[in-house]
């Protein structure tokens, strides 16, 4: 079994955002670039399916530009089989995101897709969904299990009543919450192995998919600064004090 592995690139989770003046953008010359986290999440997961025997092969698959090659590095050194560089200079929504896995997806035939639940810069925790209706296929989002066997995966998802235990027919869609497992360190003699390893680079335009992205972001703005606190001596003077701000 293949086992797809969507893996993003993004601003590091430690940098703090900086919008550019013009408000057009944030800025990223200059900052460090990493894999969403979520995404790291979800290429350990299928390692460690691998190295079970439930899998015999692990891609990882990036859409971005030409420079995006070092980042789907990481991920063959983290111990992905291979890659798959779809290459576009242009930003990709989250519907041409899932348009482009499922191109893949007819070329590979994946018995499982493991994505990140949300890429940290945009969180719009849409793909793995798109991906899963345009596919027609199950789904189980927010895994903080995963179990393979006899053909199905048993997830248990992270939900806001607490934990739900799904079974879903294979091939299906799986999205990864932060506590399913802890990324594996990239060791140098793996950086080096990952060099010979292949990456395929497939131009977005021959993949016939039309990005039909229906949302523009037409500013960006930083959060307004936060006031400054005030000290109540007791609870009435904080319900009266909420009261003024009209809180309450």
């Amino acid at each position: 079994m293949k086992i797809l592995v969507g893996y993003k690139r993004v601003v590091d989770y430690n940098v703090r955002i900086q919008v550019k003046p013009d408000g057009s953008g944030v800025v990223t010359d200059g900052v460090k670039l990493s894999a969403n986290p979520f995404d790291d999440i979800a290429l350990e997961e299928a390692l460690r399916l691998r190295e079970k025997g439930v899998a015999e092969e692990v891609i990882v698959v990036g859409i971005g530009p030409a420079n995006l090659t070092a980042h789907l590095r990481n991920g063959l050194a983290m111990g992905a089989n291979r890659a798959i560089h779809v290459t576009t200079e242009d930003a990709v929504q989250p519907l041409t995101a899932a348009r482009v896995f499922l191109k893949l997806i007819e070329k590979e035939q994946p018995g499982l897709v493991i994505l990140g639940k949300q890429a940290i810069d945009d969180d719009a925790n849409q793909t793995g969904q798109m991906l899963a209706a345009l596919w027609d296929r199950p789904q189980a989002t927010f895994a903080g299990k995963v179990e393979i066997a006899d053909g199905k995966a048993t997830v248990t998802r992270e939900v806001d009543a607490g934990l739900e235990v799904i079974e879903a027919d294979l091939p299906a869609v799986i999205t990864t919450d932060l506590r399913l497992n802890e990324p594996r360190f990239i060791k140098l003699p793996d950086i080096m192995k990952a060099k010979s390893k292949p990456i395929d680079v497939i131009e977005f335009g021959s993949l016939g998919v039309e990005a039909h992205d229906h949302l523009k972001t037409t500013h960006y703005a930083a959060p307004a600064k936060r006031s400054k606190g005030v000290m109540v001596k007791d609870a009435a003077e904080l319900v009266a004090a909420l009261k003024q701000k009209g809180l309450l």
